[in-house]
């Protein structure tokens, strides 16, 4: 009996102790997730969907009465919670919460935590996200630990586990070198490392990694795919955009390690700082990433707003980890942001001087405005040359001013001298034709004048056709005498049978031997003729011009019908501007006879060409007749009104001194705006000078305006600073402030998530109310608050760490035991923790999609290492892009030949509608919006890939020869040994030397069976293969490497 109480007592102890050590509830650890899956859809931050008058999400609304008049949330009593009530109801009881057809349900566990947290009081808490964070202090005992150790072990602790030893050399150097650039490490690197035992080689290593030049490529990969950067504008054409100046600004930004907090302005708000730099201009090309919409039929106004909010939703995602896009139609289901709120931010990103849509011409490669033309250091030379050139000419036309009036007085007296002599030059050439032809069937024979009689048949709306060319340099008028032959009906001039005729269209345009030229077209700019019959005007020709062939046309026409009106008339045609003659063009001319009169053709003609396009219909010579009146009067008989004619003619119709030297100054602008056209373009923001207003857009609609709201921040989160411009650049210094509460968290659960797999937040896309409770909330924080004001940092070459410092702070996490463990574990460990949220092992994932192609170019040997510059087109299907594109200029995807081949990946030309495909099998986003965060899968067709496409099996040829070649290998064995070694950053194992040997046999003697097998093996890619190499050997060697290429140690960073 007493054996039985005492057991009784024991287990009363356990029991009572059991409950006694449970810890108090968190609210934002233990009930707010649990609240925000099953509740806050109703009884959350969205005022219009709210339901019951019941509001969870804030301490204030939590115990107000619903409209029922009961109270959900009485803390300590649960009999009178009516929460705790209802959730115990049945599932089909009306009143059952979370309701039914919301499939939402509530474990029995979480329902027993909301019991208990109701009787300890129903404490609650802003969300930990919006709540700035502060330095925690270390745990006990840890107080000698780096600090992210101190933290982990502290967690490690309390599950009664601990860290795994420190990986080897082999395996760190490898882990750190494809964390740090991306690439793995070379042999020579790899045997400096190894032979380096001194204390700080591992520091130093990563000093020497974070000062590559390829340290900003491997950082720029995640920020692409938040800034959604690609090569094309999206939707139906997604032709090609030149934004690549932005991504080599973003590579040299963390190359020359730019303060986060600077980092974040430049691209946020570059052009809006005080005399910025080209580069900061160039930087804004984050928010100019997005698609552009060139469908037709888009409506402008809707896609300037789709822009604007996908700037917004990208910016809330990049810094600040929120979902923005829910509270686009309605206050946000589960985080404190409004619609309101929602259209406040909108408006800091609504002024940029944009229409939103693509440029009309964006689909074959224009950029859309605003742009900023980039130029190079010699670009630079020859547009100051320019500059100097037109500062000159400029000088020159002043000059010329004041040398008018000596001119004029030469002028008067050269012309008077001609005019003596009677040596006027003609301004009229008569056109000789080389060849006619007439639609017809008429024929046209050339006069001794001349002019071209029409003869033969009288065809209803002929037409006529000349070709022949010209001495004039160019075209600036064309006139027509129409003139009477005995041969014509009533004398002519017209072919009718009364002697008229009707002129309905005109046609001078210049044509080439290649007919892929397009021919050059003299556009008229007016006309004007001697004569012209009632209701048929010379003006009618020129009317017709866009309609030629059209039957029954108006035209010009003299009213030869009447006897008194038979005479030769002319009219004359200018051009718009005089066109100059293309070389090795013919001019061909056409007259037009369409009009409701059958036989109305044109008889006799002549055709004569001017230079000049001001030219009066009776002025056949260089000085009209009015000059010529005018200069025979001597300049001492001259009225001042007389004078003023004289010298508004020399000014305006001679090539006086300032006329040239106006025409050299335009000469040079002109040829300085062609310059500049062709000049590189990058996608800018611009800020316009008068602010758009902003509305509350009823359900997201553009064209449902309702509150016109101004520039605000939401509520829930701290104000701009004093001082501050409420426009982007203030927006953007915000979001960088000390007291923001969420940028610095972000930004290192970020740089957690790349290093181990997952970030302390695991959705580190997400940060908001309903985001799973971080793993290590303190050393979150602990890490947030260090990189905005370090104490703890250490210097990355021998410079001390700044605020906001990118480089010091990776090199802080991975200079950590927890980084540089080993991920070597027992199975039950990675059963327990298969994400390694708990850090009791290093980390162990797959690389990524560019990584992996880098990898393979780089062991290899074919990888190119070359920084920046355009993108390019590796290895891909042929028409890979045809398949979704009918427009535009992406379309027949061909590679490019030598260097483009090889280059890094983050250089691969990115067309929205058809990414590469390689990089998608292996997670890489299409990138048509902002991406926070790759999946990352393992699926057969990846096998598929890196075994048969053309990058891999050239890479692994590549390989081979390495293995065949290098001097230090004598045998098969030590040439696997090699190309091991290469591939994975590690010696081989002898059982795997062993396998690898035999495999290299048999395929040797495989391929010694079948060499025309070996001959299509090595011969894939673009690269040039030694004649001198045995192919059987070679064939053997690349199936070895092949295989290398695809180990799980060669794919995954261990």
């Amino acid at each position: 009996m007493k054996s039985i109480l005492l057991h009784f007592l024991l287990l009363l102890f356990w029991v009572d102790g059991a409950v006694c050590s449970l810890k108090k509830l968190e609210f934002n650890r233990d009930i707010r997730p649990i609240l925000s899956d099953a509740c806050f859809h109703c009884h959350g931050p969205d005022e219009a969907d709210r339901q019951g008058g019941l509001r969870l999400d804030l301490e204030e609304f939590a115990f107000d009465p619903g409209k029922s008049g009961m109270q959900a949330i009485v803390p300590g009593d649960l009999d009178k919670s009516e929460m705790i009530f209802r959730i115990y109801l049945p599932e089909d009881d009306e009143e059952h919460m979370p309701p039914i057809d919301s499939e939402k349900f509530l474990t029995k566990e979480q329902k027993k935590t909301l019991e208990r947290w109701v009787e300890e009081g129903a404490g609650f808490e802003d969300h930990w996200s919006f709540i700035t964070p502060v330095r925690p202090e270390f745990p006990e005992k840890t107080s000698n630990e780096h600090p992210v150790d101190a933290f982990v072990l502290h967690k490690l602790d309390d599950k009664g586990w601990f860290m795994r030893k420190e990986a080897d050399k082999e395996t760190l150097l490898r882990r750190a070198s494809l964390d740090l650039i991306g690439l793995p490490p070379t042999l020579e690197q790899l045997d400096a490392f190894l032979s380096d035992s001194s204390p700080d080689a591992y520091a130093r290593l990563l000093d020497r990694l974070l000062d590559s030049p390829h340290f900003g490529e491997r950082m720029a990969l995640e920020w692409l795919d938040l800034a959604r950067y690609a090569d094309s504008n999206g939707f139906q054409s997604d032709g090609s955009r030149d934004i690549w100046m932005w991504r080599d600004w973003l590579v040299d930004a963390f190359n020359r390690n730019l303060s986060f907090d600077q980092f974040t302005i430049e691209q946020l708000a570059g052009d809006l700082l005080v005399n910025p730099t080209e580069k900061q201009v160039i930087a804004t090309g984050f928010n100019r990433n997005h698609r552009l919409n060139g469908e037709a039929g888009r409506i402008e106004e809707e896609w300037f707003v789709e822009t604007v909010i996908d700037r917004l939703e990208t910016t809330g995602a990049t810094w600040m980890g929120l979902t923005l896009t829910c509270a686009r139609c309605h206050d946000h289901k589960y985080d404190p942001i409004s619609q309101k709120e929602f259209y406040q931010m909108f408006a800091f990103f609504n002024s940029v001087e944009e229409t939103g849509v693509l440029h009309p011409k964006g689909k074959f490669g224009v950029n859309t405005p605003p742009i900023l033309k980039v130029l190079n250091e010699k670009q630079k030379k020859i547009r100051n040359s320019l500059e100097k050139d037109i500062i000159n000419a400029a000088q020159e036309v002043k000059a010329a001013e004041k040398k008018m009036p000596q001119a004029f007085g030469e002028w008067k007296a050269k012309q008077r001298k001609v005019i003596a002599q009677q040596k006027l030059a003609n301004i009229w050439e008569v056109f000789e034709e080389e060849s006619t032809s007439t639609k017809l069937g008429s024929r046209l024979s050339r006069q001794e004048d001349g002019s071209l009689l029409a003869q033969g048949k009288n065809p209803k709306g002929d037409v006529y056709h000349l070709k022949g060319r010209t001495k004039l340099k160019k075209i600036g008028a064309l006139k027509i005498e129409v003139l009477k032959h005995p041969s014509l009906p009533s004398g002519g001039p017209g072919r009718a049978s009364n002697g008229n005729f009707v002129l309905t269209g005109l046609e001078a345009k210049f044509i080439f031997e290649d007919q892929e030229k397009v021919p050059v077209r003299i556009e008229w700019g007016g006309a004007d003729a001697d004569y012209e019959q009632e209701k048929w005007p010379i003006e009618a020709v020129l009317q017709n011009t866009n309609k030629l062939n059209q039957e029954d046309s108006s035209g010009w026409a003299i009213g030869a019908f009447e006897e008194k009106n038979r005479h030769d008339r002319k009219a004359v045609f200018w051009a718009k501007s005089p066109v100059e003659i293309p070389s090795d063009s013919t001019l061909q001319i056409s007259l037009y006879h369409k009009s409701k009169y059958s036989d109305h053709n044109i008889g006799r003609f002549k055709i004569l060409l001017s230079a000049e396009n001001e030219v009066s219909l009776d002025q056949n010579h260089s000085l009209p007749n009015s000059v010529i009146s005018l200069l025979s009067i001597e300049n001492e008989n001259l009225s001042e009104n007389e004078q003023t004619k004289l010298n508004h003619f020399f000014r305006q119709k001679t090539d006086h001194p300032l006329r040239l030297a106006k025409q050299k100054e335009k000469e040079i602008r002109e040829k300085k705006a062609k310059f500049e056209e062709g000049l590189p373009s990058t996608l800018v923001m611009q800020e316009r000078k008068q602010a758009r207003t902003a509305y509350v857009l009823h359900r997201g609609e553009y064209d449902q305006r309702r509150e016109k709201v101004g520039r605000s921040l939401p509520q829930a989160l701290p104000p701009m600073a004093d001082g501050d411009p409420m426009n982007r650049l203030g927006f953007a210094k915000w979001l960088v402030s000390e007291d923001h509460p969420l940028t610095a968290r972000v930004w290192v659960n970020r740089l957690w998530e790349r290093l181990f797999g997952v970030g302390i937040v695991k959705t580190s896309e997400d940060f908001g109310s309903q985001v799973e409770w971080p793993s290590h909330p303190k050393l979150l924080d602990w890490l947030a608050v260090e990189f905005v004001n370090p104490r703890a940092l250490p210097a990355v070459n021998n410079k001390p760490a700044q605020p906001w410092d990118m480089k010091a702070m990776i090199k802080f996490i991975m200079l950590s035991k927890t980084y540089r463990q080993s991920s070597h574990a027992p199975e039950s460990l990675y059963l327990e923790d298969p994400e390694n949220r708990f850090l009791a092992r290093g980390p162990r994932l797959r690389l990524p999609a560019e990584i992996i192609r880098d990898q393979a170019l780089a062991v290899s040997g074919l990888l190119v290492p070359k920084i920046g510059g355009p993108s390019v087109r590796p290895y891909m299907p042929e028409k890979v892009w045809d398949e979704t594109s009918t427009f535009g200029n992406l379309l027949n995807y061909k590679a490019d030949t030598g260097e483009g081949l090889y280059r890094r990946s983050i250089y691969t030309i990115w067309k929205r509608t058809s990414a590469p495909p390689s990089m998608l099998l292996f997670d890489a986003p299409n990138r048509e919006v902002c991406m926070p965060k790759r999946s990352r899968t393992n699926t057969p067709l990846q096998a598929l890939a890196l075994m048969n496409e053309v990058t891999y099996v050239e890479a692994s040829r590549a390989l081979a020869v390495k293995m065949v070649k290098d001097t230090r290998a004598q045998n098969s064995r030590e040439k696997i040994n090699l190309g091991y070694r290469l591939a994975t950053g590690r010696t081989p194992t002898k059982e795997s030397l062993e396998i690898l040997s035999e495999g290299l046999e048999k395929r040797w003697s495989d391929f010694k069976s079948n060499p025309a097998a070996a001959k299509s093996l090595v011969a894939l890619g673009d690269s040039k293969l030694e004649s001198q190499l045995d192919e059987v050997e070679l064939a053997a060697y690349t199936t070895i490497a092949s295989i290398l290429l695809n180990l799980d140690r060669v794919l995954m960073k261990d």
